[in-house]
């Protein structure tokens, strides 16, 4: 042991201020951040090349300026983007908001202010480059120079509002102009919130657009691609936030805020997981629609620019096994090594993420292996559908139609996931969970795959009939498994509380944003048993007797946003009547069976009133389908309303079976209650009743005697 007089060590290299281990402990320079946006650049410029994207075209050239100008102004657009995204989710769920955990009235965290200014920076580059991006997208396809003359922009005038790609773009310019609006101003928590699924919203007319609208299953590629980019704009733009934030992670005594660089490596590695996952499975199911053999890929510019795109979406997803296995668990001994080899690694994702980002949208201007055109001889049922005609349906058919709506199938397999590895942690932790909600869960998810991916989705664009089966399995069976398997609850048991005061950081996690939306004045108004009953049964008149129904069986939007309502609406009927999770209010059991009733007697007066109709419902899509098989559409409709009628009430009925199995548990709980405390009590409850009664009796004695000893009166003995 060294004396209490031995000088101090001389600093060692690593500890120098200025040194290059300092500023990789310190984090990522500028230098290096503008090296990944360089890395982005070339291998945009090289990809096109190779591809011959950016070739001369021989009729309606655009000119050079269009055809470089819209990929760049495109890598930045994505790149903005997914900086925003990156933002908001390291503002909404990653970084603390204040230096102190408790107190709104505390300095917000220096991280926590960058992020947002980083966000609204690029909020205003990713406002600008949809701008440019609409400008030369329209010039590209008129194949036009640009120009500011009349005609030119009378031109793009129409472009944005009557053609699908112009729409699209001047969509995601609105968007991003509001959510840059937003950066700039808001500072709450759930505005915040808000903001971000809104940029995520932003994505969805990307997701439209391009190759997957044209593709030969564009449903399945619209839904792949969507799923890509939400993964891609997590994992970029969580990276880019690490990067521009690196040097305040570590703390600091001026601003007394403390060193949050294992944390926020924790909780970002956690979604970065996700994000992996989300984008290489999504990417593969999005490349084998386009690309059907082995020659094509391997053969063609496209296929061979996706397999360089999927190694080094390999490479990155390795730098981040290397992350979460061994470089996270060291920053705990505080080490400049391992800081360090951090901050390396860090550096080498952003130059890999730079050049997939580059590679992504050269892959989206080049032209895949197969035609993406519709065939000019296209039939009606694949004009207004986008799929052609499927065999007759038969009863095997019930079994054996299948096509995948991959948005349905990844909320499946996230949704099993989940809820196994919230299992497992109970039971590691010596908690218990009841095998029956697990196996309600399981089969709840199995029948959404199969209602929105099976038979009755496909059969449910071309028969009323099944469209029917669709919709009630949809809102009825479904909800009543998941309802029983207590997600909500399983995830607050399992998911770890960020903590209060010294123990926690006044951040909000997964948990605390559950229970911030279950006590929200949202929660409140939608879970009222009232507003949940007249949403259960009104929306089926408004939807199927108003242009929603023909705007949903015609767009993709449309039909998923049909199918995400009627599950919302009947999950949130069927919790309100026998869930288990939390609820701000709960309905006694009389109103329960009593909404029960009406909702049954609304539903058979829908069913009722389809089997009796003369007019058809979605006239021009249904009456025009070209159908060849099976019964007239009119007659198919009656049979949809029977359909209606006789699986809407099995569900309910099954639902008011519980309610009255509930009450009587209730009634059976609090009997049991009522006995344990009158034995602990001595039946003091029961001898005070019995005694009001004794008092009541003798009260009454006492009057009768006072009535029989009355002597009659003078007027009495004159009657007389």
């Amino acid at each position: 042991m060294p004396s209490a007089k031995t000088p101090a060590a001389a600093p060692s290299p690593a500890s120098k201020p200025g040194s290059k281990a300092a500023a990789a402990v310190e984090g990522i320079s500028l230098p290096w951040q503008l090296a990944g946006l360089a890395a982005l650049l070339l291998a945009l410029v090289g990809a096109l090349i190779f591809s011959g994207a950016s070739a001369a075209r021989q009729v309606a050239d655009p000119g050079t300026f269009v055809r470089w100008g819209l990929p760049v102004a495109k890598a930045i657009h994505n790149v903005s983007l997914a900086t925003v995204i990156g933002g908001l989710i390291f503002a909404v769920a990653i970084l603390p908001r204040h230096t102190r955990s408790k107190g709104d009235d505390a300095p917000e965290h220096p991280a926590f202010t960058r992020a947002l200014a980083v966000a609204a920076a690029a909020g205003a580059a990713w406002t600008l480059s949809a701008v440019a991006v609409l400008v030369l997208t329209y010039a590209d396809v008129a194949g036009q120079h640009l120009s500011g003359d009349a005609q030119f922009t009378a031109s793009l005038v129409y472009f944005m509002t009557d053609i699908q790609t112009g729409q699209a773009w001047l969509a995601v310019t609105i968007i991003a102009a509001i959510v840059t609006t937003a950066l700039f101003g808001v500072r709450s928590l759930a505005g915040l919130a808000l903001t971000l699924v809104l940029a995520l919203g932003g994505l969805v007319p990307s997701a439209l657009i391009g190759h997957s609208a044209s593709s030969s299953d564009h449903e399945g590629a619209i839904n792949s691609l969507g799923l890509h980019l939400v993964g891609v704009s997590t994992w970029v733009g969580g990276i880019i936030m690490l990067a521009v934030l690196s040097s305040l992670l570590r703390g600091s005594k001026a601003t007394g805020t403390k060193d949050i660089t294992e944390q926020t490596l924790r909780r970002f590695s956690a979604l970065a997981g996700f994000a992996f996952v989300l984008v290489f499975a999504s990417g593969v199911v999005n490349a084998s629609i386009r690309i059907t053999s082995f020659s094509a890929l391997v053969g063609t510019p496209y296929g061979q620019i996706v397999l360089a795109k999927a190694l080094a979406t390999v490479v990155l997803g390795g730098i981040g096994f290397m992350h979460r296995q061994w470089v996270i668990p060291q920053l705990g001994r505080k080490s400049l090594t391992t800081r360090r080899v951090l901050w390396q690694l860090v550096l080498v994702e952003l130059l890999v993420m730079g050049a997939t980002s580059g590679l992504a949208v050269a892959l989206a201007s080049s032209a895949p292996p197969l035609p993406t055109t519709y065939a000019p001889d296209a039939s009606p049922a694949f004009i207004l559908s986008g799929y052609e005609l499927p065999p007759e349906l038969t009863p095997a058919r019930w079994l054996t139609e299948w096509r995948f709506d991959w948005l349905w199938v990844a909320v499946a397999l996230f949704g099993a996931a989940s809820y196994i590895l919230g299992v497992v942690k109970l039971r590691r932790r010596g908690d218990s969970w009841p095998w029956f909600r697990t196996v309600n869960w399981m089969i709840g998810l199995a029948v959404l795959t199969y209602i929105t991916s099976g038979p009755a989705s496909v059969y449910g664009r071309i028969l009323f009939s099944a469209h029917m089966v669709d919709h009630m399995a949809l809102t009825m069976v479904a909800p009543l498994f998941l309802v029983l398997g207590s997600p909500v609850t399983l995830a607050l048991r399992a998911l770890p509380s960020r903590g209060e005061g010294s123990r926690g950081d006044g951040s909000r996690g997964l948990r605390e944003w559950i229970l911030v939306f279950v006590h929200s004045k949202f929660s409140q108004v939608v879970t009222h048993p009232l507003f949940a009953a007249a949403n259960f049964a009104g929306s089926i008149v408004l939807f199927y007797f108003s242009d929603a129904f023909d705007w949903a069986m015609r767009e993709h939007v449309g039909h998923e946003l049909m199918n995400l309502h009627f599950l919302l609406t009947g999950y949130i009927f069927v919790l309100t009547m026998i869930g288990a999770d939390p609820l701000p209010r709960r309905a006694p059991y009389p109103m329960r069976l009593l909404l029960l009733l009406a909702t049954m007697g609304f539903h058979a007066f829908f069913g009722v009133s389809i089997m009796g109709g003369t007019g058809l419902l979605a006239a021009d899509y249904f009456g025009n389908l070209g159908r060849t098989w099976g019964s007239s559409a009119l007659l198919d409709q009656q049979t949809g309303g029977a359909v209606a009628w006789g699986i809407g009430e099995v569900p309910t009925l099954l639902v008011a079976i519980g309610v009255a199995v509930m009450w009587s548990r209730s009634d059976e709980r609090e009997t049991k209650r009522t006995d344990r405390a009158a034995d602990r009590n001595n039946d003091a409850d029961l001898n005070a009743y019995n005694d009001m009664f004794a008092r009541l009796a003798s009260r009454d004695a006492k009057l009768t005697d006072r009535g029989a000893k009355r002597p009659e009166s003078k007027t009495n003995l004159e009657g007389r």
